[in-house]
């Protein structure tokens, strides 16, 4: 069964596998001449062909088929066997916890498939808190198609994502996968295989044939337990975001869902810039993928630990800290999310020195940390309070600002996988 490993909750991506090993070939860059020749797709658009007659043409006796919203995984080879490193202008998700912008999640793959999480000011700033998790994933926050540049997850040095990221083993090595929407990925394919300016010069046919013969040949691929596809030539080109057009973009629109099928079933359409034009391919010499109807839903939301409160809009305590000052305030900043008090006795949030916390009888006021230690007598369990009476040392830059993460290395060395929350001032405390 084709899905991402490494977590109960993680979404399968495709409910269908095939027997044995198949033979893969490259698909995009001169050479091959199998399918589609993008090159002849730009002549046939510039002579007046629709989409529709180029694969046609390209691939006789293919149907045209719709499927429904789903998510595809892609190996980001470049990563293979790296910890995972990135962060989010909007902030992100990792561990059931909530990391805020100018922060960075760091996930060491561990044996079993979870993960060790270290969270940073920056990419290679104070430790700010860690943990262990069994969900090896980083989750935008809002995990749904098509959503603005500053929820993308970023890494540390490298490319915007759309979806989420995260860490699969194969045979004990880490390997880096993006779990995103099919027309989100398409949104970085499409322009990184042609050239989205074709839309320009008479040929924006030519962009939407290009759409559906990628979103077919992805959605037929099953080269790993963990991933469908990689993001090179080997597969099909994936920078991530960084050649999305809005041309191309307006291309894939037009054709969203729509798929090549053989007998029932998604064509694993290749194509290449082959020169000369091209010529009709034999579509049984080409691999199927699953039926229309195999392909797993769309993303679900990411697992979001129950100890932490979700407030819509102003929560009592945010109200407090507002009246007091904010971050120029006596409790300094934010050092995680809003938590539950033991019974449901109210809330409480972590400042640098100090705590606010929020209760039917008391209202919203600061206390100290020995007076939420009275309230919390475990706080390593709720894996949000210090473990002792004494505030944590401010870190250098603020936890929560809305500076972006530095791009440097990571914090080198890295606390040891296993170890419980941050527990000395020196660590910052949590």
């Amino acid at each position: 069964m084709t899905g991402v490993a490494g977590s109960a909750a993680a979404t399968l991506l495709l409910l269908w596998s095939a027997p044995g090993e198949l033979p893969y070939r490259t698909v995009a860059g001169p050479g091959h001449g199998r399918g589609m020749s993008q090159l002849g797709a730009l002549a046939n658009a510039q002579e007046g062909w629709t989409a529709e007659r180029i694969l046609d043409y390209y691939y006789p006796g293919a149907k045209l088929g719709t499927i429904p919203a789903t998510t595809v995984g892609i190996r980001l080879t470049a990563q293979d066997d790296s910890t995972l490193d990135a962060f989010s202008a909007a902030g992100l998700r990792v561990a059931g916890q909530f990391v805020e912008p100018g922060q960075a999640a760091h996930l060491t793959l561990l044996p079993g498939g979870g993960a060790n999480v270290v969270v940073t000011v920056g990419c290679d700033g104070e430790v700010l808190w860690q943990s262990a998790t069994d969900d090896p994933w980083i989750h935008p926050v809002d995990p749904g198609p098509n959503r603005p540049a500053a929820e993308h997850l970023t890494l540390c040095g490298g490319s915007a994502y759309r979806g989420a990221l995260g860490l699969a083993d194969e045979n004990g090595a880490a390997r880096t996968v993006n779990r995103v929407d099919v027309e989100d990925y398409l949104l970085g394919v499409v322009p990184a295989e042609v050239q989205a300016n074709w839309a320009d010069k008479g040929a924006n046919e030519a962009l939407r044939a290009q759409a559906i013969a990628a979103r077919s040949y992805v959605l037929a691929e099953h080269r790993y337990p963990y991933a469908q596809s990689c993001d090179t030539t080997d597969c099909q080109v994936y920078p991530g975001t960084d050649k999305e057009d809005p041309r191309a973009a307006a291309a894939i629109a037009t054709t969203a869902g729509t798929v090549m099928v053989r007998d029932g079933r998604i064509l694993r359409s290749e194509y290449s810039s082959a020169p000369g034009g091209g010529e009709p391919a034999d579509i049984y010499t080409f691999e199927v993928g699953p039926a229309l109807t195999d392909l797993a839903p769309n993303v679900v939301a990411p697992p979001i630990d129950p100890r932490t409160q979700t407030a819509v809009g102003e929560s009592a305590i945010d109200v407090e800290y507002r009246r007091i000052g904010g971050a120029a305030s006596a409790v300094g900043t934010p050092l995680g999310p809003e938590m539950v008090l033991p019974e449901n006795a109210g809330t409480y949030r972590m400042f640098t020195n100090g705590v606010i916390i929020s209760t039917e009888t008391l209202g919203a006021q600061v206390v100290d940390f020995t007076t939420l230690l009275q309230l919390v007598p475990d706080p390593v369990a709720h894996e949000s309070a210090p473990t002792g009476g004494t505030p944590p040392t401010a870190p250098a830059t603020w936890p929560g600002s809305t500076a972006a993460p530095t791009t440097a290395s990571t914090p080198t060395p890295r606390p040891t996988p296993g170890l419980p929350l941050p527990a000395t001032p020196a660590d910052g405390g949590r």
